[in-house]
């Protein structure tokens, strides 16, 4: 993969089915800059194109946050037309991780604030650990959340917690995260991108024709009646029951050995 200056990708695992996409602009706690967005859009569009990839965790590099959203100092240079030419990318970098086929683990510490947060909430999962602050501020600035925060937000918890969080542009931190429903797993400090990783592992080791249909089973039955949500959940079955998975997971089972799976969807 083509180097980046503000994203390091890292393959783990002895077969390297696990990639970690590492947030990786330190100095300034990865605030979201124009060439940050389009380096994350490319990066995870290579990813999301890579059939031996199973899992993905979004992690940062700083010691202090995992994103602090965007870069506002950039923006402050901005004109109306800027502002508008850096809108798609930042779209391609948000959709980027939102789409991805795989299942995706945010590693969250410290601050995970606007950009930031909305990057979390485009992940399956969220492992925050005991310094994680979350939050979507962007009303205290004029604008709203643009990365989908308004929309992913409700989804995760409830339209009234999401207004809550999004109309007062508060913080909260670890504890009435975990409450809300915020985050899926808390750690201790300074363990959330192991914790991650692990997460991730486990789930890379179940069959990645299967673990891709529940993910897009999940997704697409999100937002439907629940007859069309069964009848997107029989079209996903039907992709994992004639697969060659299937078959394997079947026979290492009745072997009692490990699957070696094939990773082959069926019709």
């Amino acid at each position: 993969m083509t180097d980046h200056q503000h994203i390091d990708v890292r393959r783990h695992g002895d077969r390297g089915h696990v990639v970690e996409i590492v947030l990786d602009r330190p100095e300034a706690h990865n605030a979201l800059s124009t060439a940050m967005a389009a380096e994350l859009a490319e990066v995870t569009a290579t990813v999301g194109a890579d059939a031996d990839v199973r899992a993905v965790v979004l992690a940062s590099s700083s010691a202090k946050a995992f994103c602090v959203g965007a870069d506002l100092k950039e923006r402050n240079t901005f004109g109306d037309a800027e502002l508008m030419a850096q809108r798609p990318v930042f779209r391609a970098a948000f959709g980027g991780v939102l789409h991805l086929p795989v299942p995706t683990v945010a590693a969250v510490h410290g601050f995970a604030l606007g950009g930031g947060f909305e990057f979390a909430l485009s992940c399956d999962l969220i492992v925050a650990d005991e310094t994680a602050v979350l939050g979507l501020p962007e009303v205290t600035v004029g604008v709203i959340p643009g990365g989908g925060g308004t929309q992913l937000l409700a989804r995760r918890v409830g339209s009234s917690r999401a207004a809550d969080l999004v109309l007062t542009g508060r913080r909260v931190e670890i504890g009435e995260a975990e409450r809300l429903g915020v985050i899926d797993r808390r750690v201790p400090a300074g363990t959330d991108r192991d914790a991650a990783l692990e997460l991730a592992t486990s789930i890379a080791a179940n069959s990645p024709v299967g673990v891709r249909a529940a993910k897009r089973a999940l997704r697409l039955g999100l937002d439907v009646d629940l007859a069309t949500g069964l009848e997107v959940e029989d079209s996903a079955w039907r992709t994992t029951a004639f697969s060659a998975d299937r078959a394997e997971g079947v026979a290492a089972f009745n072997e009692k050995r490990r699957p070696d799976w094939p990773g082959t969807p069926g019709r």
